[in-house]
């Protein structure tokens, strides 16, 4: 790998001429300054988070929920533009060996955290090394297999040194892969039972204010925030409504400026986007490129037998579950990998929809299918109860004894993190990278409980642990393409997971709501550059 370093001003410093002014504007756009004239001061911006989060805590909890939220509270030393290429975050600059295997990372100066103490080298690596470490469900696999060292070489320089090149090491400093977190409020402590999890302190440009459970989480404006003369808003309130068309109607009534994807029914989109003054994007999720799918436990029958999971797959009509369920908005995956994230391949085995098939199989496993077994509910929104229950319809054709859970968001979690449920759904984000949020639903040494988004599956296989890695550690991108072909195959054959869609989400705002979706991270980012016409 080549050396490369990342520092703007010296770097535009080299560019002369139409490329300076090229080079210049795509700086300001990132920086949020274009059109800094029309920039307003103030306001408070009005969003719902549904459902609920169980906490607040980035490190700790990474559900969506919690992201939104607290993707303005906590900040990683990275962000990322819409093609994918490294932003500035609390690193200012870095720098990657011609090894691949140092990074150093000269952080932001003059940053604080939200209770006044000084943000330094020593909490990066406490963050990386300690913390994360850990408690993290992805970052700790990356950490563990790779990281070797991180080290403070000044109060505002980082160097981590990998055991191995990861290629995609950079990619995993988004803020809820790898938030930093408050060295001296957590160091020695108790980490999930730590105190300040209950009133989060980063060092982004949202400061927590209030939680009124079951009612509003409140955010306030950071008057010390490392980028001077931002946030622009005052605020932002995320309203709890439980019920989709009541979010809808906060919606059309103006009581709400921001809907997320989930926020109300698919099919109310349609009608909520053609309302006057309102804009509609489906930009902001490249790093993400979410898949959903539907998780059956391994470990205890009736799917630890292969054919039964196979006859699942068959038995899922997942073309209807998209046009129908979920409104158009998706696409039927082929496998673990996203069609939208690198080393996608679709020379797998298809399960296109098919009863005869699917009872076949049932019949070959030799599995008593009618003992009861248990859907937990996926606690976010009408269309995934309604996926629920055409899940529980579409198995009893093929002889199962189907009853419901219903479960909160933090129920799901603890459930599904103690591997105690039959068959779920979830979706979950690939980061850019297969080595970043693929494989950790997978890997064996991943299964741990603790999280909802590890291997809660039980799924253990060999040779696809052993492809993995290879593929993580590989330098060239041809041998990675190679590993991750096999993988998919092998994945795909065996149900790993049950594969469902690709998911496409759209963002609903008001039009006076400006660089609300500006990065690859969309509105999980941390909003320092939002503003609202007065």
């Amino acid at each position: 790998m080549s050396s490369t370093s990342y520092n703007k001003p010296s770097a535009l410093c080299r560019i002369k001429g139409p490329l300076l002014s090229a080079a210049l504007a795509a700086v300001l756009a990132v920086a949020g300054t274009t059109g800094a004239q029309a920039q307003a001061q103030g306001g408070t911006l009005r969003a719902i988070v549904q459902p609920e989060p169980p906490m607040l805590m980035l490190g700790l909890n990474q559900q969506i929920p919690t992201q939104y939220v607290a993707g303005k509270i906590y900040e990683s030393l990275l962000t990322w533009s819409p093609d994918l290429k490294p932003q500035p975050g609390l690193a200012r600059a870095w720098h990657v060996s011609d090894d691949g295997k140092t990074y150093t990372f000269d952080l932001q100066q003059d940053v604080t955290w939200h209770d006044g103490k000084p943000f330094s080298a020593d909490d990066v690596v406490f963050s990386v090394d300690k913390f994360l470490r850990a408690v993290h469900p992805r970052a700790r696999v990356i950490i563990n297999q790779f990281v070797e060292s991180v080290t403070a070489l000044a109060p505002d320089k980082v160097e981590i040194k990998l055991k191995t090149p990861f290629a995609p090491f950079l990619k995993a400093f988004v803020s809820d892969n790898m938030p930093i977190v408050p060295k001296h409020l957590y160091d020695g402590t108790d980490y999930l039972n730590n105190p300040n999890n209950q009133r989060p302190i980063g060092t982004g440009p949202f400061m927590f204010k209030n939680w009124n459970k079951g009612s509003v989480i409140e955010l306030v404006r950071n008057p010390n925030y490392w980028q001077k003369g931002k946030p622009y808003l005052d605020g932002i309130v995320f309203s709890v409504i439980p019920d989709s068309a009541s979010r809808a109607v906060a919606f059309e009534r103006g009581d709400v400026d921001v809907l997320r994807s989930g926020d109300v029914d698919n099919v109310d989109i349609k009608r909520l986007k053609a309302l006057p003054n309102v804009d509609y994007t489906t930009n902001g999720w490249e790093m993400f490129a979410q898949q959903a799918y539907v998780q059956m436990n391994q470990r205890k029958p009736p799917f630890d037998n292969v054919k039964v999971r196979q006859a699942v797959m068959y038995a899922l009509n997942r073309k209807f579950i998209v046009d129908n369920i979920f409104f158009g908005l998706g696409k039927v995956s082929t496998g673990p990998i996203s069609s939208k994230t690198p080393f996608y391949s679709a020379d797998v085995t298809q399960y296109p929809y098919d009863i005869k098939k699917a009872r076949a199989l049932i019949k070959e496993s030799g599995v008593d299918v009618s003992k009861p077994i248990k859907i937990l509910s996926y606690p976010y929104g009408a269309a995934w109860d309604r996926l629920g229950e055409y899940t529980r319809q579409a198995l009893q054709q093929i002889g199962f004894n189907v009853d419901m859970e219903a479960a909160d968001a933090g129920t799901w979690s603890k459930r599904v993190a103690d591997f105690d449920f039959d068959l779920t759904f979830s979706f979950t984000s690939q980061y850019g990278d297969p080595a970043l949020g693929v494989s950790r639903l997978f890997l064996t040494r991943n299964i741990v409980k603790g999280s909802a988004f590890v291997n809660n599956v039980g799924y253990k296989n060999a040779e696809a642990d052993a492809l993995w890695d290879k593929a993580a550690t590989a330098t060239s991108d041809a041998d990675r393409a190679q590993a991750y072909q096999q993988v998919q195959k092998i994945l795909v054959d065996e149900v790993a997971n049950g594969y469902l869609f690709e998911i496409e989400n759209p963002s609903l705002y008001r039009a006076k709501v400006h660089n609300l979706v500006t990065t690859a991270i969309g509105l999980n980012d941390t909003f320092a550059n939002v503003y609202i016409d007065k």
